[in-house]
């Protein structure tokens, strides 16, 4: 059975800017969407918790997405992110997708 690689985590941002991370991540997503391998790149926010972004992604293989690292303007939004974020990202969960829909 093939699987791809997938990421799911948290993004806490400082008190009041959580819009603002939001809307970065939204931007590193339309510059991820053009990397190779790249099946999802999900920005969510929690209703639960206004400080928190959520990230989701799947990708074809590990190395897909440690590449889109490199995708022009990905370290750029990266650096504008780190001074929002109320500390270090969380590792997050890494997942070995299966299959499902909207996953080709």
């Amino acid at each position: 059975m093939s699987t791809r690689y997938g990421l799911h985590g948290k993004l806490t941002a400082t008190e009041g800017n959580r819009d603002k991370l939001a809307t970065i991540l939204l931007e590193a997503s339309k510059l991820v969407s053009t990397a190779k391998g790249c099946q999802l790149y999900m920005v969510s926010i929690d209703e639960a918790d206004e400080d928190a972004v959520w990230v989701t992604e799947a990708w074809d293989s590990k190395q897909d997405h440690d590449n889109s690292l490199q995708v022009a303007g990905v370290r750029e939004l990266i650096a504008q992110a780190m001074p929002l974020l109320a500390g270090m990202p969380q590792k997050g969960q890494e997942l070995q997708i299966l299959g499902g829909a909207g996953i080709n």
